[in-house]
């Protein structure tokens, strides 16, 4: 049998655990408190694990990365769901005359744009300072009207926007045409040599030609000269016969 200190210390103990949970869920939120009851019923009663847990959360970030878009169409305004009424809250927020680029893989050709929000037009992010989102120039300014080709909720599309970039910037947003311009010109230029080096080689061929024509005609005339040496002796020997018989 249990002595009186024994029982004494365990009603204490168990006295002081309960305190500790109270203070500890008086300081908890709702939420977070809600979560705790849970918790507790399922590690009490044995059952299984409640699924809520196990379930993905969709945030009001996650609606709008799924709703949003660019340019929203009349049928995009005229659904009635939650979800559409957020992004369409959101989006009639941001001003849309000029655009913030993202140029981290011009280079690629790939070319990111978005509306400006509050905080960017006061701070003139975009207008009176360069709108690549990495570039904070204030000089050399100009706008530029981009045809801007983005795949959106399955479907290509394009848009004709507005942006202010600095000369290094524009530079960027035709990056990728200028090498294939350039890579083309090279294509050309190379054709052009190899088709004048051909040229040159066939005239190379006929000047060969003439050359051993030519070299054919001197041999000729040498032939030719050996023969009238051969007759000059053939009439010495003649005369000298003559003479001899002149005088006996």
């Amino acid at each position: 049998m249990a002595s009186f200190g024994s029982l004494k210390q365990a009603i204490f103990d168990k006295q002081a655990r309960t305190q500790q949970y109270q203070d500890h869920i008086r300081g908890l939120n709702a939420y977070d408190r809600h979560k705790r009851f849970l918790n507790d019923y399922v590690g009490y009663y044995g059952g299984e694990k409640s699924s809520r847990d196990v379930l993905p959360v969709k945030t009001d970030q996650d609606t709008l990365r799924e709703g949003y878009r660019f340019i929203r169409s009349e049928e995009d305004d005229m659904n009635p769901s939650w979800e559409q009424r957020l992004v369409k809250r959101y989006y009639d927020k941001l001003f849309k005359e000029y655009c913030i680029a993202d140029m981290s893989h011009y280079k690629t050709g790939k070319i990111g744009l978005r509306w400006r929000t509050e905080k960017e037009v006061i701070s003139g992010k975009g207008q009176f300072a360069c709108g690549n989102k990495h570039c904070n120039e204030v000089e050399g300014l100009a706008s530029y009207e981009v045809n801007f080709s983005y795949f959106e909720a399955g479907e290509n599309k394009q848009a004709l926007v507005k942006l202010v970039a600095c000369e290094r910037c524009a530079e960027k947003l035709y990056y990728k045409k200028q090498k294939e311009k350039e890579q083309l010109k090279r294509k050309e230029d190379e054709k052009q040599r190899r088709k004048r080096d051909r040229s040159e080689s066939d005239d190379d061929t006929i000047i060969d030609y003439g050359g051993s024509k030519e070299r054919r005609k001197g041999k000729k005339g040498s032939a030719s000269a050996s023969d009238l040496k051969l007759d000059d002796d053939d009439d010495d020997d003649n005369f000298d016969e003559y003479l001899q018989g002149m005088f006996p």
